[in-house]
């Protein structure tokens, strides 16, 4: 026998409140006292109290649903996105619906078709290849944007970021301190603005201490197309002592190469140093010295900037720009004298 479904009524009862007061501490657009919200949650997760999103939709002619859209999920730091961002999107009171599409005409359309016709409120895109063709679309029909971790050569959304030109310096100047000369960089997508800005850094690293990079390999972010740019840069006369990788998941994939196929020690003979501190670089398996976007922070400012926007009904073209960190393990030697600083592991 299926048991009564519990309601907000019943939830006010419990809680000595009313019943419009439960509406709100749901309601992502209304404030209530914190003692009293924390209150009422904590009957509602007692008596297995369940919001009513359509009704919430009816009434507010909102869908209390944001729509996240991705290319793919073979990286895994795109995995702790989805899950950082949908528990700060679900505390504020919105569900989650995640899109995947690919660049090409046809998709960018059927996914502006699918996010009319869900009614989402508004849009977190976090996906290379869509930004500059599905931003224009999505304004126009009027829908709040985010674009987190993904910036367009001409921003013309508000925009999440990591400070990605420094944090590529930071990767090369210790690459350089530890003694490295032969450095090649292993880049994203030149059509990703993170890419060409953890590039500049590179060069700009260089160039500060009158050096040439051995190479610089546009990999479009691709763990296969990596693993063979570092096979043919070891087949050269003239091979790196270390590698910057513009994101983990090529990284480990180069290590792979590496120690397994090429049967060098890593840092002994090539240092390898990554980019995102996605979760299996502090594997011990791969102990990748990786610099690390910071997530949370990036989180916090992406929800800001699209609850601004969803109650000022107003989009501001601001980018947000966050410092990383760079996260020292094994897989880099160390410059002499070096010792961890806060946020290494």
């Amino acid at each position: 026998m299926v048991g009564k479904r519990v309601t907000a009524s019943d939830v006010a009862r419990a809680a000595g409140v009313s019943q419009p007061t439960v509406s709100r501490v749901f309601s992502s657009a209304a404030t209530v006292s914190p003692e009293k919200a924390k209150r009422v949650k904590q009957v509602a997760e007692e008596l297995g109290y369940v919001p009513n999103l359509l009704a919430r939709s009816l009434n507010s002619g909102q869908s209390f649903r944001i729509g996240v859209v991705l290319a793919y999920l073979k990286n895994e730091f795109f995995g702790e996105v989805l899950q950082s961002l949908s528990k700060a999107l679900n505390a504020k009171g919105y569900s989650v619906t995640v899109y995947f599409a690919g660049n090409s005409p046809d998709e960018v359309d059927g996914i502006v078709g699918d996010l009319l016709a869900d009614r989402v409120d508004g849009i977190v895109l976090a996906s290379v290849s869509l930004s500059n063709a599905l931003v224009p679309r999505v304004q126009k029909a009027g829908i709040p944007c985010v674009l987190l971790n993904r910036g367009q050569i001409s921003p013309g959304a508000p925009t999440v970021t990591a400070a990605n030109v420094a944090g590529g310096r930071l990767a090369t100047e210790f690459l350089i301190a530890a003694g490295h000369r032969r450095i090649a960089h292993l880049a994203g997508w030149s059509g990703a603005l993170n890419a060409v800005d953890r590039q500049r850094g590179f060069h700009e690293a260089m160039a500060a201490h009158g050096l040439e990079p051995l190479a610089c390999i546009d990999c479009h972010f691709r763990r296969n197309v990596a693993m063979e740019a570092c096979r043919d840069l070891f087949a050269q006369p003239v091979v790196p002592d270390a590698l910057f990788v513009a994101n983990d998941h090529m990284a480990l994939g180069v290590l792979e190469v590496l120690r397994e196929e090429l049967g060098l020690r890593v840092p002994e003979d090539v240092s390898v140093i990554g980019y995102d501190d996605a979760p299996m670089a502090a594997w011990k398996t791969f102990d990748l010295t990786t610099v690390r976007q910071p997530l949370p922070e990036m989180i916090e400012a992406t929800i800001d900037l699209l609850i601004g926007q969803l109650a000022d009904g107003v989009e501001v073209a601001e980018v947000r720009e966050i410092p990383s960190v760079l996260v020292v393990r094994g897989s880099a030697r160390r410059p002499e004298g070096w010792s961890d600083t806060a946020g290494a592991i």
